[in-house]
Parts: C-alpha cells; sequence; structure tokens
C-alpha cells in the first residue's frame, strides 16, 4: 500500500497479514481501508476472519477491505476441479454477516487467481475481492471494482476506483490497486525499506517514491 501525501493517510495497524489506515482526502469524509492478505493455509483461516472481526471492533467508520481473500463466497466463485470445501464457504459468510460488511461485484473477467492453465486441470478461482460496510458503500455508490486482467503473476490485479455521487469532474479520484507485492522487483523494494525502517513506520511511505 503506498500514498504520497502522509497527511491523507494514517496508518492504525499493520501485521504480516494486513494494513489498516484512515484515509483523509480534503472534501471527502475519513474513511477506513484495509488491506488483507488472507492465510494461506485453510487449517489457519480462521485466524483471517478473526483478524478481520478484530478490526471490525476498532472503529465504526466507513469501511472497505480490499486483497487476497485466499476465500470464496461460493461455489460460482471457482471453474474447474472439486467443489470448495463448504466450511470454508460458510465462514467467510459468517465473518461477512458478523461485521456487516458486503461483497463488492468485480467488473470484467469474473476469476483472479489460475492454475494449469491450457491444461485439462485448469482450474480458475476468484480470491481477490473488496468487501465494505454498508455506510461505505451509500458514501461510495458509484464505486466501481475492476478485474484488470494483466500480470505475469498467477493472480489477477484489481483495482478499487472509490467515486463519490455527483463529484465534480476536477476533483482528484483515488485508487487502490491490490497488484504491487505480485511483482518481484517491487516485492523487493518494498521487504528492503520496511527492513531498515521497522521502528519509524511514517518512514515507509518513502517506498512510494522509489517505485
Amino acid at each position: 500500500m503506498f500514498w504520497r501525501n502522509k497527511e491523507e493517510v494514517a496508518l492504525q495497524t499493520y501485521s504480516s497479514n494486513h494494513i489498516d489506515v484512515i484515509v483523509h482526502i480534503q472534501g471527502w469524509d475519513p474513511f477506513r481501508l484495509t488491506g488483507i492478505y488472507g492465510e494461506p493455509n485453510r487449517t489457519k483461516r480462521r485466524d483471517t476472519w478473526n483478524l478481520i472481526r478484530h478490526l471490525h471492533a476498532q472503529n465504526q467508520i466507513p469501511w472497505v477491505l480490499i486483497g487476497d481473500m485466499n476465500n470464496v463466497l461460493g461455489q460460482a466463485d471457482k471453474r474447474g476441479g472439486p467443489l470448495y470445501p463448504s466450511w470454508l464457504i460458510n465462514g467467510f459468510q459468517e465473518v461477512l454477516e458478523d461485521c456487516d460488511l458486503h461483497d463488492m461485484d468485480l467488473q470484467g473477467y469474473p476469476y483472479t487467481w489460475e492454475r494449469g492453465h491450457g491444461t485439462d486441470k485448469w482450474v480458475e478461482i476468484r480470491l481477490d475481492r473488496a468487501i465494505a460496510s454498508r455506510t461505505w458503500l451509500e458514501v461510495y455508490k458509484d464505486a466501481k471494482l475492476v478485474n484488470l486482467n494483466v500480470t505475469t503473476s498467477d493472480h489477477s490485479p484489481i483495482l478499487l476506483e472509490p467515486v463519490i455521487a455527483n463529484l465534480a469532474p476536477r476533483t482528484r479520484k483515488l485508487k487502490f490497486e491490490n497488484a504491487w507485492l505480485r511483482e518481484p522487483v517491487c516485492k523487493l523494494i518494498v521487504e528492503d525499506s520496511w527492513r531498515k525502517n521497522q521502528n519509524e513506520m511514517l518512514q515507509q511511505i518513502r517506498v512510494g517514491r522509489m517505485l
């Protein structure tokens, strides 16, 4: 996650699986943005669900989460291979219900991850998504979530573009993309910067200038 103006973003908490910020942009109501990386080990997936519940309890301002959730919300999110385990679907759905979060529609290609392309074992799944609180969706009624479907990774980057209804054309819009850490060079830059500045979180905004 990168930003240019440190006055616009206030870091709240972070871990190896999330980064949580409050976004303050002139002319906009503050909102909360959380980047999520779901636990890839299915036996630890509840850790991700409990993390989302914990974050939900911290603040009640309009909230949107985006990232690789490593989970689906229904069988329609998967094409090919065996059925997705029902306990994982039910568990993720319960998190959204508990936190009053709503899955955003994805424009473009419906899947964001693939394996075995061009073989009889080709599997595609929508693992990357954005989920938002009812209050966030009410403010950003025209927000768009787009599958860019262009990457060297097995994941497609998704782009979240918050748009306030009746926003003046000259007012700049804010965009969030989950693609950065999927590119090897960018990942090295981020890891190096974080390693050098572990005790000075504000210095991490310098990463954006290096890209």
